[in-house]
């Protein structure tokens, strides 16, 4: 697909509209990306360079503290990241990450939201560009900063 980014942008906006579209949309998402969906979180903003992703937190998704895994933390923030920085890519671009850091600031419990911005690539020539994503607690507290390194460049003809 020569524009994925503007598709899951499309696929998003009309889904929305409708009662139960998120959930539609993480079904997509998780059937796509199977890890990515293995947490359970759900799409709340999405426009060109930015995302809002939530996860609620429950069993699934604990370690043996009774807060949020470390893991899904830094999959919730990749998946923030990677919404925010593909959908400013123009056609004809492909990305993956390379690395990926995570601060743990403290444990995460409650409803956790993951806000990511990002500024498109060049789009001409193979990049790397760190998107960050900040995740919060109900409290508005920081919990984690995942920062995400995405190699950007044109895809093959």
């Amino acid at each position: 697909m020569k524009d994925l980014g503007a598709s899951i942008l499309s696929t998003y906006r009309r889904l929305r509209r409708w009662p139960g579209g998120e959930a539609v949309f993480a079904f997509i998402v998780g059937r796509l990306v199977p890890y990515t969906g293995s947490i359970g979180s759900r799409v709340r903003v999405l426009e060109p360079g930015r995302c809002v992703v939530e996860l609620r937190d429950r069993r699934k998704v604990r370690n043996h503290l009774k807060s949020v895994h470390a893991v899904a933390l830094t999959n919730l923030g990749e998946f923030a990241s990677g919404l925010a920085f593909l959908t400013t890519f123009p056609p004809g671009l492909r990305s993956i990450v390379t690395e990926l850091r995570t601060e743990y600031r403290k444990k995460a419990r409650g409803t956790l939201t993951a806000a990511a911005v990002a500024d498109p690539p060049a789009g001409d020539r193979d990049e790397e560009r760190w998107v960050e994503a900040a995740i919060r607690d109900e409290s508005d507290e920081v919990v984690a900063v995942v920062k995400a390194l995405w190699k950007v460049g044109p895809r093959p003809e």
